[in-house]
């Protein structure tokens, strides 16, 4: 930037005319500001000044216009210079990644697993999880997982067959009873699950099947103005929401009815997706429907959406009680005759007197925060009608529907440039801790949310605040407050009039303040998983280090559920934590009943992930997809394969490792696991990269349907299943010219040099032979 400044400085003494492009008209007002604080006169060129014919453009001066181009040009004759905005900041492009298709229960890679876990073998069912094991045969070391079984029972697993288990989440809140090795137990409870789960699965694929086929509306292809509009943005995107934006387009250009979810942590821009699917739907004249839990967040998003579509003939109202009956009044009128595009608001759309021209698009944030009634309401106002959902920490049936394929998911894992953690301390209610973080935080010129979940004295707790820092200005807010007043103590927060907010649970969902850097929440051990996250996310919105302290009274013995929440809101600190939120409430609340009562028992018997890969296998079935049987690969090798305790100290990282190298399926896989390695901890040693070679290996052989390989005394068998689908003509060839290959109904292959990487030379041969 300095080096521009330079430039510019020296164009200016030179009396050139200096054009500036940049395309956006946020960029264009930060760019003038800027340039006119270093001493470089500069001027915005709005519209008007272009399209009037009087206005001169005078040399020495830098104007700044809007528009495009990816380099600048200049004419030292008539001293004339263009300089774009792409090339001095060197813009990102913004690349559309290959959008996979998330298959498979995010559940593996995201369940932490600790020592006394339940957890489900896949063949011999429930056991407690007794830690990792290395064990050495022969002299070669591996490592595996300790499972405990009923009657003293140990069950050893290799960590290559590590896909094979799974955590158990339950559908209620009991333990569950460990399976026994060795009966038929396990195999009759799967087979009672297998047929319950048949008849869900028909009612299931039935309201899919319904979902396919009602005609939706074909919305056309991005316009011109969609571009300019999204090059508007003034940040960078992150792949994930670039991925997301792409799910949406898709659904909504193609003929089916949209039903997608958008789960992304706090912060994480699922916002400007809703934004950019909105302006897609009023291109072609549809209206859209953006409904948000609470007042305050309406009044926000509403802003949001006016500052980004300001350029644009687009007419967006605000439909809550922060409005005018005059003005709720001209709104309803508006829809009703195609006037208003885009309405945001409150519960309150979904009254009777709200009748639309031409509805084509409904945005519901945060969806657990309505209830029952309003989702009927929904249901009726839905139909044929696309759906955009958002949500941080989807509620367990939520986010249950969306993993067995009825709905739709977006998944936004990855932070934005320059965020950072919130620290977070769960602690006894103690004033001087109180003192201390308000201080700290006016100190910085912060502000700071105090959160003390009760009407009848909030004004009382307003008082004490101030009493305990006499410096800092204090307000206090709740829903209870007319209007007026309620509008006007937010106002007063945002423009930095008050230093703390004492607040109820009011704030918390999507209320964006960056300058509020610290939370205090009184009686956290009240509060529910999703709703302390929510609440933690309402800071950490800047780069600066934010603060939440989760406090419960002093003295008092916490409930096990309410200390588990504690726990886990405080474990996952890190970004990205909303799925695993979520997937931690799963665990402490259950599933939730999808399509009735009775399934849930099967859900107890039997886990929760097993129960959705015998439904997502049923449903597979119903829709006519062919279903390759079910079998193990088993690797038995002498190769020293583990992670040993001087490259991963960390127990659970060590798990969390070898979980993702036990379900590598493609090279893509196998490239990115080894450089999330080389990246976390360092150089890989030849035993972590012999695990890595094993597990792709293994992915190549189970695709073309071996069983087993297995080495002993220098000779390796390789035994295929009976519907294996290698190509016999290559495998020949191939055994021809390879004098270590044999075959006799079982393919051999001869040691002859230790030296040499068999693994490797294997995994090419399965990666050869497999049938085109």
């Amino acid at each position: 930037i300095e080096a521009l400044y330079e430039e510019l400085a020296i164009y200016k003494n030179l009396n050139y005319k200096i054009i500036f492009l940049s395309n956006s008209t946020t960029k264009c007002e930060r760019l003038e500001k800027e340039f006119n604080e270093k001493g470089l006169t500069s001027i915005f060129l709005t519209e008007q000044k272009l399209n009037d014919e009087n206005y001169k453009i005078e040399n020495g001066i830098i104007y700044i216009v809007r528009g495009s181009l990816n380099k600048g040009f200049e004419y030292p004759e008539i001293k004339f210079v263009i300089l774009a905005d792409k090339e001095i900041f060197g813009e990102e492009k913004k690349t559309k990644k290959s959008n996979k298709k998330k298959k498979g229960n995010k559940i593996q890679s995201f369940t932490d697993l600790k020592i006394g876990d339940y957890v489900v073998h896949e063949n011999h069912g429930i056991a407690v999880f007794k830690g990792i094991e290395k064990v050495v045969t022969e002299g070669i070391s591996k490592d595996y997982l300790k499972l405990g079984y009923a009657d003293d029972g140990v069950l050893y697993v290799s960590v290559n067959q590590l896909d094979m288990i799974q955590k158990y989440i339950t559908g209620g809140s009991s333990s569950p009873k460990v399976n026994k090795l060795g009966t038929k137990q396990w195999n009759n409870a799967k087979a009672k699950a297998k047929k319950a789960v048949a008849q869900l699965a028909k009612d299931l694929v039935l309201l899919y099947a319904k979902r396919q086929n009602t005609k939706g509306y074909m919305y056309s292809k991005d316009t011109v103005w969609q571009t300019e509009f999204e090059d508007n943005f003034p940040f960078q995107e992150t792949e994930d929401q670039l991925n997301a934006i792409s799910d949406v387009k898709n659904d909504m250009e193609s003929s089916r009815v949209m039903d997608r979810l958008i789960c992304g942590d706090v912060g994480f821009g699922k916002t400007e997706v809703a934004i950019r699917a909105a302006f897609k739907a009023v291109q072609d004249h549809k209206q859209v429907v953006f409904l948000v839990p609470t007042t305050i967040l309406a009044s926000q998003h509403y802003q949001t959406f006016k500052n980004r579509m300001k350029d644009y003939p687009i007419n967006v109202e605000l439909l809550s009680r922060f409005r005018t009956p005059k003005q709720q009044k001209e709104a309803i009128v508006g829809l009703e005759k195609g006037l208003v595009d885009i309405i945001i608001g409150t519960h309150r759309v979904l009254s009777k007197d709200i009748k639309f021209k031409d509805l084509g698009l409904i945005i519901i944030d945060e969806e657990q925060r309505f209830g029952v009634a309003h989702k009927e309401k929904l249901k009726n106002l839905k139909e044929n009608v696309d759906v955009l959902t958002l949500s941080a920490t989807p509620i367990p049936r939520t986010l249950h529907m969306s993993m067995t394929g009825i709905r739709d998911m977006s998944v936004l894992e990855e932070a934005p440039k320059e965020r950072m953690p919130v620290q977070t301390y769960v602690l006894e209610y103690n004033i001087e801790s109180i003192r201390n973080a308000i201080n700290r935080e006016i100190a910085r010129n912060g502000q700071v949310y105090y959160l003390h979940n009760r009407v009848n004295n909030i004004d009382e707790e307003a008082i004490k605040i101030s009493q305990i820092v006499p410096d800092a200005k204090v307000g206090f807010a709740h829903g209870q407050m007319s209007e007026r007043e309620l509008e006007r103590v937010m106002v007063a927060f945002m423009e930095h009039e008050l230093d703390v907010l004492v607040c109820t649970t009011i704030i918390e969902t999507g209320l964006d303040i960056s300058n509020v850097n610290t939370i205090i929440i009184n009686d956290a051990d009240h509060m529910g998983l999703s709703q302390l996250y929510q609440l933690r996310g309402r800071v950490g919105r800047s780069n600066r280090t934010s603060f939440a302290y989760l406090m419960y009274k002093k003295d008092k013995v916490l409930q096990e559920i309410s200390e588990k929440r504690l726990q886990i809101i405080k474990e996952f600190t890190e970004f990205g934590s909303g799925f695993k939120i979520a997937m931690r409430d799963l665990e402490i609340r259950g599933a939730g009943n999808l399509l009735g009562a009775e399934q849930h028992g099967h859900m107890d018997i039997i886990g929760y992930e097993m129960y959705c890969k015998l439904l997502d296998q049923a449903i597979r079935e119903l829709k006519g997809e062919i279903i390759e049987n079910e079998f193990e690969t088993l690797i038995d090798l002498s190769v020293n394969a583990f992670i040993s305790e001087t490259y991963i100290e960390n127990e659970v990282q060590k798990l969390e490792m070898y979980k993702k190298i036990s379900i590598i399926k493609t090279e893509e896989d196998f490239f990115d696991i080894q450089d999330e390695l080389q990246d976390r901890f360092g150089e890989i040693p030849k035993v972590v990269q012999n695990l890595l070679n094993v597990a792709i290996m293994k992915a190549y052989a189970h695709n073309i349907g071996v069983n087993k390989i297995i080495e002993r005394n220098n000779k390796i068998s390789i035994i295929f299943n009976e519907k294996n689908s290698v190509n016999t003509e290559k495998l020949t060839e191939i055994i021809k010219s390879n004098d270590k290959l044999s075959f006799n109904g079982i393919l051999n292959y001869t040691i002859k040099d230790n030296k040499i990487d068999y693994v490797t030379e294997l995994k090419n041969i399965f990666k050869e032979i497999k049938s085109p």
